[in-house]
């Protein structure tokens, strides 16, 4: 009765929402009509903050305030797959060193709660007094942060000595988006 429900008020087929097959759009639908949403259908939305801190990619600058007003809404189904909505944040970047793969102002969306290090994968990371973006590999005994932009080489930091206690992984980049003006 839900699957019909659904269908019915979004328009689309209901043997294609409950076995993923046939047509996804039902004839009735007008082309180019957008299907009303309401009831149990309606979209599981999550709001995620947007931190005032701004992750640097290039030169290390950290800008960070106590309060946090604003948040942009995301599906609920998107963020649950890509980890615990609750630990994460939304937050922006300054600097060109991951160019042309994240711009400057662009937002990301970062997991806090996942901190163990894949390599190659996109983290922020804290080192000192600043937070980057960066890909990050490791080495036995070293983390090894990549730039994306052929201007910066990589910065291999030794984890064995004083700069352990510097150096903390944020969270995992999970998304990113930028505005055009």
């Amino acid at each position: 009765a839900w699957i019909q429900a659904c269908a019915a008020t979004t328009g689309v087929n209901a043997h294609w929402l409950f076995f993923g097959s046939g047509p996804m759009r039902l004839p009735e639908a007008a082309e180019g009509e957008l299907p009303s949403i309401h009831g149990d259908c309606k979209a599981d939305l999550i709001h995620v903050p947007l931190a005032e801190a701004r992750l640097s990619a290039g030169t290390g600058s950290l800008e960070v305030s106590e309060r946090s007003e604003d948040s942009y809404a995301f599906r609920g189904d998107f963020l649950r797959r890509k980890g615990n909505p609750r630990r994460m944040v939304l937050m922006r970047v300054s600097g060109d060193s991951m160019v042309p793969e994240i711009f400057d102002n662009d937002l990301v969306l970062l997991d806090r709660g996942q901190t163990e290090i894949s390599p190659g994968r996109l983290y922020a990371v804290g080192f000192e007094d600043a937070i980057y973006i960066k890909r990050i590999d490791k080495v036995p005994g070293k983390i090894i942060l990549h730039s994306v932009n052929p201007a910066y080489p990589p910065v291999s930091l030794d984890l064995r000595g004083d700069l352990a206690d510097q150096f903390r992984v944020i969270g995992r980049v999970l998304w990113s988006g930028r505005e055009y003006r």
